[in-house]
């Protein structure tokens, strides 16, 4: 193997004797070109709702809590699919979500949430670690769509007005913060399902009744 690659690189070191520069140039180029359609193709193609929901892991599960939420059926008539609130839409961080992702399909080939009672076994892990994310990133697939410029206060009820002027404006909070389990149902939180309370579940916060309490007690609250 080590003999191949010396002569395989010596080979491509020498100049070409049958074809032109200006052959090589554009031959490069249109390979260059198929290449980039064909991974933007695959791409593209890993990034609709029907590649996200071809497992039934996703189709019985999330998919199915998304469907009962606003962001499936509303007065606007505005649909928001998995890949508008898990995929970032500009390039690089598309990409660096793809990749990221990649160990999704190990879990997958594995059956690792293959049945209903493994799927809620690990639905607050993978909670947890979707919004971590989202925190990470400042709830950035959110902000795709939701604009705190663009926001009509006078059109929220007084308590979200409120707590957007109060915690989104001054970037004390992000979206997530306020509103894990809008699209999907929310993970048992009870301190015996959940373990030790991490860091991010005694958070202080407001609770629907005003009292200052933690996340989890908003959670817990329906929130």
């Amino acid at each position: 193997m080590k003999t191949f690659l010396k002569k395989f690189w010596a080979a491509m070191r020498l100049p070409s004797t049958h074809f032109s520069l200006g052959f090589l140039t554009l031959g490069g180029f249109i390979c260059g070109v198929l290449f980039w359609g064909g991974f933007n193709t695959a791409l593209e193609a890993t990034n609709t709702e029907a590649f996200c929901v071809g497992c039934h892991e996703m189709e019985a599960n999330v998919y199915a809590d998304l469907q009962t939420t606003v962001h499936w059926n509303n007065s606007s008539g505005v649909r928001a699919g998995c890949p508008d609130c898990h995929v970032p839409h500009n390039w690089t961080d598309k990409i660096a979500r793809k990749v990221a992702a990649s160990k999704e399909v190990y879990g997958w080939l594995f059956g690792t949430i293959d049945t209903e009672e493994e799927f809620e076994a690990h639905r607050l892990t993978m909670a947890r670690r979707e919004w971590a994310r989202f925190r990470a990133n400042d709830s950035l697939e959110c902000r795709n769509c939701h604009s705190y410029a663009a926001m009509d206060f006078a059109e929220q009820s007084q308590r979200a007005s409120d707590q957007h002027e109060r915690f989104l404006a001054t970037g004390e909070r992000t979206c997530i913060d306020c509103h894990a389990g809008i699209a999907h149902r929310l993970p048992d939180l009870s301190e015996q399902a959940r373990g030790p309370a991490s860091f991010d579940d005694r958070m202080p916060f407001t609770r629907r009744d005003g009292i200052p309490g933690t996340r989890l007690q908003v959670y817990l609250d329906g929130h």
